[in-house]
C-alpha cells in the first residue's frame, strides 16, 4: 500500500474512534439524571403585630422582595408578634435557630449585647441619612456584626423611621420638675436618660402601649412618629403630643439572620438577602417621609392633637445627660468604646459638611 494511502486509512480511522467517543460522551451525558433546584424554606419572626403599617408591611416587603428575586429559590414565611414567638424574643429565636430570620430593633437586645443599642438610635445623635452612611461607608456594619458574631447572628439594617416623635403625655411637661416621677414607656438610651432625669422607665412591646397609656399603667409613651402613631390610635389615650424625637433622631430597623443558615446558602442566594435588606431600608425611610406628614396633617388638622415642644430647658439637660450616658457605656467595654468613637467620629465629619450644605438649605428654605 502507498504511503498517501495508509495516511488515509489511518486518518479515516482516528476520525471513527473520535465519533464513536463523542457518541458515547453523550449517551453517558443524556443518561445523567438532572440535579433538582436547591430550594430553602426560611421562617421570619418580627416584634411587631400582623401586618402593622410601615413597621409589619416592610417585614413583609422584605421577604417578598427575596422570594421574587430568587425566583422562589428562597422563601420566606413571615410570623408577627406572638405567632411564634413574643415580640422581644426575636433575637434568641434566630440565635437559637428557632428561626432563620428576624426583624427587630437592636436596642432591645442591650442584654445580649451591651454595644447593641448604638446601632438603633443614639439621642442627639446622627439622623437616617448619617446612620446609613456610617453603617455602609464608616465601618459600623463591622462593627455591629462583630457584637453580635459570638451568638451566631448576622446582623443588617433593614428599614429607618427618619426622625421620631418625643412621644405622647398625658400632662404637660414645662419644666425639668415634670419629669420627675413620670411614668414612661422608652427603651434604648433615651430611658436611660429620662431614668437619670428622674422618670421611671419601662420597657413594653407595640401591643401593650395603647392600653397601658389608656389605663393610666404610664404616663407617657414614645412609639415611633405619626404614621404609626396614628396606626395605633395613640391620639386616643393621651392629650399631647410632643416633639423633637431628641431619643431617637433616627431609628434603624434590624434584620438578624442565624448565621449557620446563612452560610448554607448558595452565593447568589446570600447575595440577594443582603440586597433584599438594603432596598428595604431605602423604600422603608422614603415611605416614612411621605407617611410621616400625612399623619401629622391629620392627627393635627382632624383630631386635634395638641401639638407641643419640649421646652429648651428639658433639652439642655436632657443632652447633657445623655452625653453621661454614652460616656459611661462606652467605658464599660472595649467594644461600646471603638462603636461610639467611631460614631462620634464619623458624625463630627459629616457635620462639617451638612452645617453648609443640608442645614444651610433648609434654613433658606424656610
Amino acid at each position: 500500500m502507498k504511503r498517501r494511502e495508509l495516511l488515509t486509512a489511518a486518518g479515516l480511522g482516528l476520525g471513527a474512534v473520535a465519533l464513536s467517543a463523542c457518541s458515547d460522551q453523550t449517551a453517558s451525558t443524556a443518561e445523567k439524571p438532572t440535579q433538582p433546584e436547591q430550594r430553602f424554606r426560611w421562617k421570619m419572626v418580627t416584634s411587631w403585630p400582623q401586618n402593622f403599617p410601615g413597621l409589619g408591611t416592610t417585614a413583609q416587603r422584605f421577604a417578598e422582595t427575596v422570594n421574587s428575586l430568587s425566583n422562589g429559590r428562597l422563601t420566606v414565611q413571615v410570623f408577627a408578634a406572638g405567632e411564634l414567638v413574643p415580640a422581644l424574643e426575636v433575637f434568641d429565636a434566630v440565635s437559637s435557630g428557632t428561626a432563620e430570620l428576624g426583624h427587630s430593633a437592636a436596642y432591645y437586645w442591650k442584654g445580649k449585647s451591651p454595644a447593641a443599642p448604638f446601632f438603633t438610635a443614639v439621642p442627639f445623635g446622627m439622623n437616617a441619612q448619617e446612620m446609613n452612611a456610617w453603617l455602609y461607608e464608616g465601618g459600623g456594619l463591622e462593627l455591629w456584626q462583630q457584637a453580635y458574631a459570638s451568638m451566631g447572628v448576622l446582623p443588617l439594617p433593614c428599614g429607618n423611621t427618619g426622625v421620631q416623635m418625643a412621644g405622647w403625655f398625658n400632662k404637660e411637661i414645662n419644666s425639668l420638675d415634670d419629669l420627675r416621677g413620670l411614668k414612661i414607656r422608652m427603651p434604648g438610651f433615651g430611658g436611660e436618660v429620662l431614668a437619670r432625669a428622674g422618670a421611671t422607665t419601662v420597657n413594653l412591646p407595640g401591643s401593650e402601649i395603647f392600653s397601658s397609656l389608656q389605663n393610666g399603667v404610664i404616663d407617657a409613651t414614645d412609639w415611633v412618629s405619626p404614621y404609626n402613631d396614628l396606626a395605633f390610635g395613640l391620639h386616643q389615650a393621651a392629650k399631647y403630643y410632643y416633639y423633637p424625637g431628641w431619643q431617637e433622631p433616627c431609628a434603624v430597623l434590624e434584620l438578624s439572620i442565624n448565621q449557620q443558615a446563612f452560610e448554607t446558602l448558595p452565593e447568589d442566594l446570600q447575595g440577594i438577602v443582603r440586597e433584599a435588606a438594603r432596598s428595604t431600608n431605602q423604600f422603608m425611610l422614603d415611605e416614612y417621609t411621605r407617611r410621616n406628614a400625612e399623619a401629622l396633617d391629620t392627627l393635627v388638622n382632624e383630631h386635634q392633637v395638641q401639638l407641643r415642644r419640649l421646652p429648651d430647658e428639658v433639652l439642655d439637660r436632657l443632652r447633657e445627660l445623655s452625653k453621661e450616658v454614652l460616656e459611661e457605656t462606652a467605658d464599660a467595654d472595649a467594644l461600646n468604646r471603638q462603636v461610639w468613637d467611631s460614631m462620634e467620629a464619623f458624625r463630627e465629619k459629616v457635620w462639617a459638611y451638612h452645617a453648609i450644605s443640608e442645614k444651610t438649605m433648609y434654613d433658606l428654605r424656610g
